[in-house]
């Protein structure tokens, strides 16, 4: 009887062993770089001085990298500002004999910023915000009362280009191309700063398609990926425009499976249900370090989190400036929190999630080794940021190497309630990788 179930147990035992995981070669790409919790992208926009002399350096001593949008009329050697149309001084006499309405509005709102005062830009800034809120009449009069200005010599047009809440300085193409060298991305705020929400159709072509020009030509095709059109902007018209010059807006996604909460939204990321949630923040002069850092506390409690902070002014210069020592104290309060969170540019995160919800993976387990190939319809000269792969192994492989696009490396396996794992980064279109027990 004895070896009778010594047998029995033997069979047993041989055909646990010869019957293979259902787990093993299962892969996935983890939905966030590096299987981190959530994600990070700090960005700042208009292109200030500060933000680069002041902020970037914080910055740079704890590895981080950012996103720059910047005003690129303002750099040497680049496309200015400038009104594209008919005479101004025919545009401005005909504000005397006829008045502002649909016929003659985007004319007018893209003339009057190039007038040369601060004043004038400042009347076109109002005009698209009473646009972009729905309150047309009131931005066809708040117009008019500017071309009156403008008429009567209270606003002198001296067809200048003054730039939007900035005063000028010499941040170099140079400067900018070694910055981007370094990791962090050089995007566009268009040439000047305008409410594109207002501009005619030549103009804000221009506007959108000239500094995408500069980019790529001094700096190259990694800084045309993502734009910010400026005030932040959602208007239909516009985005209509601007998705077809650049891959991708901080101002709107158009994908499904995100979901979008604006600076203004009081909506939080635990009320969506979509599988990743965009969630802007502004980190404005009144708003203190501690609520801050309870933005990226809230990131580390969801798995579908992308915080984008948004910084305009620093240390006294720019719209609603934060200072050095708290950009100190938060900067390396997320670098403390780097195991959990994916801290990366704007640009970045978007290929990565884009190349995840696009990418195809099949694996084939031989008993030696485990294949894995990646296959995807983006384009693989711009999508090319690396995907985390999690794949299962057996669980007598304590010790397993890549191969991938001609070279091996050892991986660390780690273990969950489903089995043991490795974690391992492969490009989207690369040829087939495998894994091997060592």
């Amino acid at each position: 009887m004895k070896s009778y179930l010594y047998l029995l147990g033997l069979g047993a035992l041989l055909l646990s062993c010869s019957t293979p995981d259902p787990q093993v070669g299962k892969t996935e790409i983890t939905k966030w770089q590096g299987n981190k919790t959530g994600a990070i992208s700090i960005t700042f926009d208009d292109g200030i001085v500060n933000q680069l002399t002041i902020a970037k350096p914080i910055l740079d001593s704890l590895d981080l990298k950012a996103t720059f949008y910047i005003i690129t009329g303002k750099v040497e050697g680049s496309g200015k500002g400038k009104f594209i149309g008919r005479n101004p001084k025919e545009i401005i006499e005909e504000t005397s004999r006829i008045k502002t309405d649909s016929s003659n509005f985007f004319e007018r709102a893209s003339l009057i910023a190039f007038t040369g005062t601060t004043e004038a830009e400042d009347y076109h800034a109002r005009v698209g915000s009473l646009f972009e809120q729905g309150k047309i009449e009131e931005a066809y009069t708040l117009l008019d009362e500017g071309y009156l200005k403008i008429r009567t010599g209270k606003m002198k047009n001296t067809d200048a280009v003054v730039f939007h809440n900035n005063r000028e300085d010499t941040t170099s193409w140079e400067q900018y191309k070694s910055y981007s060298a370094q990791g962090h991305e050089i995007a566009s705020h268009t040439v000047t700063h305008p409410r594109l929400a207002v501009l005619d159709e030549v103009n804000m072509l221009y506007e959108l398609e000239q500094s995408k020009a500069d980019l790529e030509k001094f700096i190259g095709q990694e800084s045309i990926f993502s734009a910010e059109g400026p005030y932040g902007t959602e208007n239909e018209r516009v985005m209509e425009y601007a998705h077809k010059i650049y891959p991708s807006l901080r101002n709107r996604m158009p994908e499904d499976w995100l979901e979008e909460i604006n600076r203004g939204s009081q909506m939080t990321p635990g009320q969506s249900s979509k599988e990743y949630v965009q969630w802007q923040r502004g980190p404005i002069t009144r708003i203190g370090v501690d609520q801050m850092k309870a933005w990226v506390d809230t990131v580390m409690t969801h798995d579908n989190t992308w915080l984008v902070l948004v910084f305009h002014g620093v240390e006294n210069l720019g719209w609603e400036p934060k200072a050095r020592p708290e950009l100190v104290e938060y900067f390396s309060y997320m670098k403390s929190n780097e195991s959990n969170l994916w801290i990366a540019p704007f640009r970045n995160i978007t290929k990565y999630l884009r190349e995840r919800k696009a990418t195809k993976v099949e694996t084939e387990f031989t008993g030696d080794e485990i294949l894995i190939k990646l296959s995807s319809n983006l384009d693989p000269q711009i999508y090319s940021e690396p995907l985390t792969l999690k794949t299962y192994v057996p669980k007598d492989w304590t010790s397993v190497s890549l191969n991938a696009s001609g070279n091996t490396r050892s991986l660390t396996t780690q273990e969950d309630e489903k089995g043991v794992y490795v974690l391992y980064e492969l490009i989207p279109g690369s040829e087939t990788a495998k894994l091997v027990k060592e």
